[in-house]
C-alpha cells in the first residue's frame, strides 16, 4: 500500500457506491467508521445530483470498538429496511471497516429479509474503485437476472417476425464522466438504426429491470471496466453477443455503427449516409489544419485513453508521443495500443510517475485526468480532460457527450481549443507592450478622444545602449526552432575528440559549464508561443553547450536560430 496525496481510483466501496447510487430501488448499508461518511459529497456537489444517495453507514466510533459493532452493524440493516423500503440490499465494508473481520453479508443474510441481500466482498487493500463497481454490477446481475436463467443446453428463442431488435446498455453510473449524456446520445444512435432498448444498466435500472437483461438479443458495453465482467457471465448464460467497440471519436463510432448493425441484422447505411458530424470537416479547416503533428501525451482510464489516442492520431493528425493508463486490469489493451503508435506504455497509479514522463517528453498538448490538468499548469503545456478522476466543472448542466457523433464534435472542440486558446495567450503577450494595445492605450473605437494618458517610462540602465538593446522580434524566429531532431540540427552539431595525454591515456575533458540565460534573452524566449518555447529552449541550451557557453543572451538566441534555420 502506498501513501499518497492524489489518487486516480477510490477503494472498491466507492465503486459499489456508484453503483447502487445509479439504480433504483436499491439500498447500500456501509459498514464504516465515522469519517468514512463522504456519500452525499461525492454525489451531491461533485456529480450535483437531484436526491441524496441510497447509502447507510453504521458510523461506530472508537469507543464501540470495545462493544460488539456486529450488532450495531445488524441494527443499521433492519432500521435501514425499514425506513427506505428497498426492492434489493446491498451490503459491504469500508476499507477501514474490513480490518475488524464482521462479515457484513453473512450478518445481513442472517436477518432474514424479505428481499435480495447482495453481500459485497470488496478487498480494499488490493483492489480500487472500478474493480469495486464491476464486481458489485456482476453480483447484482448474477443474484437477479440468475433465476431466469434458461437450463444449460438450451437454445435461445428467436425473436418474433417484424420485433425490432432489442439490447442493453451496460456499465453507466452515477458519478461516472458523461455517462448520462453518453447513454443519451447512444440510445439516439440504436433508435435510428431501429435497436430497441431493453434495459440501460446500472444507471437507472431497477432490480426489477435487472431481472429481465436476458430478454434481450445482445448487449452494448459502454464502459468495459465496470461491464466486462457482467457482459461476459450474460454471455454465458443467456447465449447473448456483446460488443467490443467502444464509440468514442468518428471512426470508432462509425464502426460501432457497423458492429450494431450485424449483431442486430440491420442495414447500417441510411445511419452512415446522414452522419450528422461536424469534425471531419472541422479537421480538414484551414483554422485546425495548421495544427497538424502536434505532439500529444495521453493518460487516462484504459477506455477513454486508447480511443483518445486513436482521435488524436487519426483524425485529427497529431502525433501521439505518450500513452498511458491507471487501469491495470486492461493493461494489454493500452499495451497493444503504444505499440500501434510506436510508443512506451505506460501503467502505473502514481501520478508522480506519470508528471515525470510528461516533463520527459515535453509534449506541446496533454489529455488526461484531472491530475494532468494540473500537472500540465505547472509545466505551461495546454491540456484536456477526457478522462476520471474529474471534478464539478466535468459534470456540465449542459449535454456534452463523448461518445457517438455528437460526442465527436465536443472531442473536437476538447482537443483543439487549448492549442487555440494557446496561441491567444501567446498573441496577447507578444502585444502587451505595443504603442496601440498595451494595458493603458484607449479602445480602438474612440480614436484619440478617449487616448489614456501616457505611461511614463523609466529611464534606461547607465549599461544600456540603443545598440545593446534586444533586437525586435523576427516572424520566422517560431520555424526556426521547430527543425526536426533528425535534420540539420543534428547534422551541425560539432563533434570532439578527446586529446590524449603524456601517457597515451585520453584526457577526460572538463565538465560543461551551467547555463544561466541573461534577463533580456529570458524576456526575448517568452515571446516565442508556449508550445515551441520548450523545444527553443533546449535547442539554444545545446547549441550554447556545444560552443562551451555559460551565459546565453540574445545574441546567444538568434545565432542558435540562424543556425538551425540553416
Amino acid at each position: 500500500m502506498q501513501l499518497t496525496v492524489w489518487t486516480y481510483e477510490a477503494p472498491p466501496h466507492v465503486g459499489a457506491m456508484r453503483v447502487a447510487t445509479a439504480m433504483e430501488g436499491v439500498h447500500y448499508v456501509l459498514h464504516a467508521p465515522q469519517g468514512d461518511t463522504y456519500a452525499d459529497l461525492l454525489f451531491t456537489m461533485i456529480e450535483r445530483a437531484r436526491k441524496r444517495p441510497p447509502v447507510t453507514y453504521t458510523t461506530f466510533q472508537a469507543r464501540d470498538l470495545g462493544a460488539d459493532t456486529a450488532e450495531l452493524f445488524k441494527t443499521s440493516v433492519k432500521e435501514a429496511y425499514e425506513r427506505f423500503r428497498p426492492q434489493a440490499l446491498l451490503v459491504g465494508a469500508s476499507c477501514t471497516a474490513e480490518l475488524i473481520q464482521d462479515d457484513p453479508g453473512g450478518l445481513a443474510l442472517a436477518l432474514g429479509l424479505p428481499i435480495p441481500v447482495v453481500p459485497l466482498e470488496l478487498p480494499a487493500y488490493q483492489r480500487k474503485e472500478n474493480w469495486g463497481a464491476a464486481e458489485t454490477f456482476y453480483r447484482i446481475v448474477r443474484t437477479l437476472a440468475g433465476p431466469a436463467v434458461p437450463p444449460p443446453g438450451s437454445k435461445r428463442t428467436a425473436r418474433a417476425p417484424g420485433q425490432p431488435p432489442r439490447c442493453n446498455i451496460l456499465g453507466p453510473t452515477s458519478l461516472g464522466f458523461r455517462h448520462r449524456d453518453d447513454v443519451h446520445e447512444v440510445t439516439g444512435l440504436l433508435h435510428r438504426l431501429g435497436v430497441t432498448v431493453n434495459v440501460v444498466a446500472p444507471l437507472g435500472a431497477s432490480p426489477a429491470d435487472i431481472a429481465r437483461l436476458g430478454e434481450a438479443d445482445f448487449n452494448v458495453v459502454l464502459y468495459p471496466e465496470i461491464a466486462y465482467q457482467a457482459a461476459q457471465w450474460l454471455e454465458r448464460s443467456f447465449g447473448q453477443k456483446s460488443t467490443k467497440v467502444v464509440p468514442i471519436g468518428f471512426g470508432a463510432t462509425t464502426d460501432f455503427v457497423v458492429e450494431v448493425a450485424a449483431l442486430a441484422g440491420v442495414d447500417p447505411a441510411p445511419v452512415l449516409a446522414g452522419t450528422p458530424s461536424r469534425a471531419p470537416w472541422y479537421a480538414r479547416s484551414v483554422d485546425s489544419t495548421y495544427l497538424t503533428g502536434k505532439r500529444v501525451f495521453v493518460f487516462g482510464d484504459a477506455t477513454h485513453a486508447i480511443a483518445a489516442a486513436r482521435i488524436a492520431a487519426e483524425e485529427l493528425g497529431f502525433e501521439v508521443v505518450g500513452l498511458g493508463t491507471y487501469s491495470r486490469e486492461f493493461g494489454r489493451e493500452l499495451r497493444a495500443a503504444a505499440a500501434k503508435y510506436g510508443v512506451e506504455p505506460l501503467i502505473t497509479d502514481d501520478y508522480l510517475e506519470v508528471e515525470e514522463t510528461i516533463a520527459a517528453l515535453h509534449p506541446e498538448l496533454v489529455l488526461g485526468t484531472q491530475m494532468e490538468r494540473h500537472t500540465a499548469k505547472r509545466l505551461g503545456v495546454p491540456c484536456a480532460v477526457i478522462s476520471a478522476p474529474v471534478h464539478v466543472q466535468d459534470f456540465p448542466a449542459r449535454t456534452s457527450p463523448q461518445m457517438g457523433f455528437e460526442g465527436a464534435n465536443v472531442l473536437f472542440d476538447t482537443f483543439v481549443h487549448p492549442l487555440m486558446m494557446g496561441l491567444e495567450e501567446h498573441l496577447l503577450q507578444m502585444f502587451r507592450e505595443d504603442f496601440e494595445f498595451h494595458a493603458d492605450a484607449a479602445p480602438s473605437h474612440l480614436g484619440s478622444h478617449g487616448a489614456a494618458p501616457a505611461r511614463a517610462e523609466a529611464p534606461p540602465l547607465a549599461a544600456e545602449t540603443p545598440a545593446a538593446r534586444a533586437p525586435e522580434p523576427e516572424p520566422e524566429l517560431v520555424a526556426a526552432f521547430v527543425a526536426p531532431a533528425d535534420g540539420p540540427i543534428a547534422d551541425a552539431r560539432i563533434s570532439v575528440t578527446p586529446v590524449p595525454s603524456a601517457d597515451g591515456g585520453p584526457v577526460t575533458p572538463p565538465p560543461a559549464p551551467p547555463l544561466r540565460w541573461a534577463p533580456d534573452a529570458e524576456k526575448e524566449l517568452h515571446k516565442i508561443p508556449f508550445f515551441v518555447r520548450g523545444k527553443a529552449r533546449r535547442n539554444t541550451e545545446r547549441f550554447a553547450q556545444d560552443r562551451g557557453l555559460s551565459l546565453i543572451t540574445v545574441e546567444t538566441l538568434y545565432d542558435a536560430k540562424a543556425h538551425f534555420s540553416r
